[in-house]
Order: C-alpha cells, then sequence, then structure tokens
C-alpha cells in the first residue's frame, strides 16, 4: 500500500552520480537508513535500483525520480510516462517529474501527470522553478508542488540559500501542499520554511553528500 507524505516531515535526499565515491544502490540504502534512524520522515531516491533498494530497507514514503538526459532536451526529471512506471514498480510512493517549461523528450506535462496517478496508483510531486509552473501543475492534478528547480533553468535566478520566496508565493497561491527542496544547508533554513508554511522539506546534499560538505569545511580551512 502507497504511503502518504506527512506534513512537517523532513525527506532526505539520498542520491550520488556516477562520479561520486557512494553512486551505487548499496551505498544510497545504507544513506537512506542512517537518515530515517536520524529522524527522516521520507526519502527521495533516484533510478530503479537505488528505490528498489531502500524500499526494502526503510518503511517510510519514497519520492522517486528517474534522470535521464537527453541531447536538446532540457527536461531529465522523469521526462516520459515508461520512466514513471519503471519506479513505481520498484517502489516509489511518489513519483517526482520536471513540470518546468523545458523541451521534453517525453509526454506534455499536462498528460503525463493525470495519467501516472490513474495508471500506476501513485502520488505525483511536480518539480517546478517558478510560481506559474507551480499553479499549472496543481492545476494539472498534481499532489504536490515542489520548489526543487528554481534556480536552475533559465526562468528564474539562483538564490542564495533556498529560494524563501517562491516558496512564499506558492504557499499563498497553490491549491496544493508545496514542499521546499533547493539548497537547504542548516536546520535554521528548514525551520524558516515551515514557518512560512511549507508542507514538508527535502535536503540533500547537507546532509547525505560528504564530498561536497568536507569542500566546504576545507575551504574554510585555507589561509
Amino acid at each position: 500500500m502507497r504511503q502518504e507524505l506527512r506534513k512537517g516531515a523532513l525527506v532526505v535526499s539520498c542520491q550520488a552520480r556516477e562520479d561520486n565515491p557512494l553512486h551505487g544502490a548499496a551505498f544510497m540504502r545504507a544513506m537512506a537508513l542512517a537518515a530515517v534512524q536520524g529522524g527522516a520522515g521520507g526519502i527521495r531516491a533516484e533510478g530503479v535500483a537505488d528505490i528498489a533498494a531502500i524500499r526494502n530497507a526503510v518503511d517510510v514514503p519514497l519520492i522517486g525520480l528517474l534522470k535521464r538526459w537527453r541531447e536538446g532536451f532540457d527536461v531529465y526529471i522523469t521526462p516520459a510516462f515508461a520512466d514513471a512506471v519503471a519506479i513505481a514498480a520498484a517502489g516509489c510512493d511518489v513519483v517526482a517529474l520536471d513540470a518546468t517549461e523545458g523541451t521534453r523528450d517525453g509526454e506534455a506535462v499536462a498528460d503525463l501527470i493525470p495519467r501516472v496517478k490513474a495508471e500506476l496508483g501513485v502520488a505525483v510531486m511536480a518539480d517546478i522553478a517558478t510560481l506559474e509552473e507551480g499553479l499549472a501543475a496543481a492545476a494539472m492534478g498534481a499532489d504536490y508542488v515542489g520548489t526543487t528547480l528554481a534556480g536552475y533553468t533559465p526562468a528564474r535566478a539562483p538564490t542564495k540559500g533556498p529560494d524563501l520566496d517562491l516558496l512564499s508565493a506558492l504557499v499563498a497561491r497553490c491549491p496544493v501542499p508545496v514542499v521546499a527542496e533547493g539548497r537547504f544547508e542548516t536546520p535554521e533554513q528548514l525551520a524558516q520554511a515551515f514557518a512560512i508554511g511549507a508542507f514538508a522539506v527535502v535536503v540533500g546534499t547537507a546532509i547525505t553528500n560528504p564530498r561536497e560538505i568536507t569542500r566546504r569545511f576545507a575551504t574554510a580551512a585555507l589561509p
């Protein structure tokens, strides 16, 4: 039975690219287990192997995605229905997909969101970059709207730290739960997001990427 994301949850993103020493399903399984033991109320993970391994290790809501880069296309987060099928079968409770206005190698997002919900029986988290994209995704049937891509598309300049202005605008106008994600580095920032009205907050690098955490400390240690 699919699990629903709980209001007030800290969701820990357990992802590692191929160049990262922690890349691999066994490492991400261990990372997710450690996160849940530390109090995480959800996990966000990428790829069929990682999702399946994590599903077998933890009993919290699992947000899944599949990254697929194609030359000439902007969208790479679960761009097509076939990608959603694969990660839903692996055990995710929520399918995360890119709902920005970028070019897609897959179905139009207006068709993709309702199809994923109707045919796969999972919730949909729409990763967006702007207020307009968030409102549009909600109108298309997305169960959650996430600020995941704010500052990562040409539509909105990156902020130093999480984009709390976009979060505020979405909370004020979006009819579905808003998930804050992107550039969270401290517990204080997480508390700010919840005070603004975020339904849940996703934190990744600051918790699960030792290489980048070490680089921050090493840079601070330089004379």
